[in-house]
C-alpha cells in the first residue's frame, strides 16, 4: 500500500513526466556501472523516485537548497520507497564546501554527478559552483552530467529565445547558458566535454568527464 503523504508536500512538475524517459535512456548507457549518483538540485524529487529503481545497483543521492523541495523529495521517497534511493540532503551548489565533503558516510563513492534543468533557472555563480563542486568531487573518470537548453555556436531555437526572453523577465539573472560558456568553465576544474546529445524539445544533454 502506498504510505500517506500529507496534501500539498509532494510537488509535481509535469515537464518530468515528458523528459524522464529520454533521460534515463542516456543514463542507462552512460552513467559508471556501480557508485553513488549525486543529483544536484533534485527539485520536486520525481526524477529521484523514477531513476532510483531503474538504475540499481547504483545507489541516487538527491539534494536540493529548497527547504520546500526538501520535504518534496522526502515525499516522492515515501510514497515510492526504493533500497537505493538515499535520504535527501541540504545542498547548495554555490557552496565552497559541499556536505558530501565533510566525511558523511554513503554506502558506496560518488562516481557521477547529475544535473538536470538547473543552470537556466539559477545565477551563473550557481552553475559555476556545480562545476567546481564536480571537480573536487568526483574522482579521475568520473562523470558530470547536465541537461537542459543551451546556446550553441551563438544560436537558439525559436521556442528556446522565447523561453529566455521569459525567463529573464523573471530574473535578469536567469537565462539559457551558452554552450562554449559551460564547457569553458569547466575546463579548469579537470572537466571535458565526452558526448553531446540532442534530445526532445530543443534540449541537449552533455557529458563531461573528470580527467586524472
Amino acid at each position: 500500500m502506498t504510505p500517506l503523504v500529507p496534501e500539498g508536500v509532494r510537488q509535481y512538475a509535469p515537464a518530468t513526466d515528458r523528459n524522464r524517459d529520454p533521460i534515463l535512456a542516456v543514463l542507462q548507457r552512460v552513467l559508471p556501472s556501480a557508485g553513488t549518483v549525486l543529483e544536484v538540485s533534485s527539485g520536486t524529487g520525481q526524477h529521484a523516485a523514477y531513476f532510483a529503481p531503474r538504475l540499481t545497483p547504483r545507489y541516487w543521492l538527491p539534494s536540493d537548497f529548497n527547504p520546500a523541495a526538501l520535504r518534496s523529495i522526502a515525499a516522492w521517497r515515501q510514497a515510492a520507497p526504493c533500497r537505493t534511493l538515499l535520504p535527501p540532503i541540504d545542498l547548495d551548489a554555490e557552496a565552497s564546501l559541499w556536505p558530501v565533503e565533510m566525511g558523511d558516510t554513503l554506502p558506496s563513492p560518488i562516481a557521477a554527478i547529475v544535473n538536470i534543468n538547473m543552470l537556466h533557472v539559477a545565477p551563473w555563480s550557481v552553475g559555476l559552483g556545480l562545476l567546481a563542486g564536480a571537480g573536487r568531487i568526483l574522482p579521475p573518470g568520473g562523470m558530470l552530467y547536465l541537461y537542459g537548453p543551451f546556446i550553441v555556436d551563438g544560436a537558439m531555437t525559436p521556442s528556446n529565445a522565447n523561453f529566455d526572453h521569459m525567463l529573464r523577465q523573471r530574473n535578469p539573472a536567469w537565462g539559457i547558458r551558452a554552450l562554449e560558456d559551460v564547457l569553458a568553465a569547466a575546463q579548469p576544474h579537470g572537466l571535458a566535454l565526452a558526448e553531446q546529445i540532442a534530445m526532445p524539445a530543443n534540449n541537449l544533454s552533455l557529458v563531461l568527464v573528470r580527467g586524472s
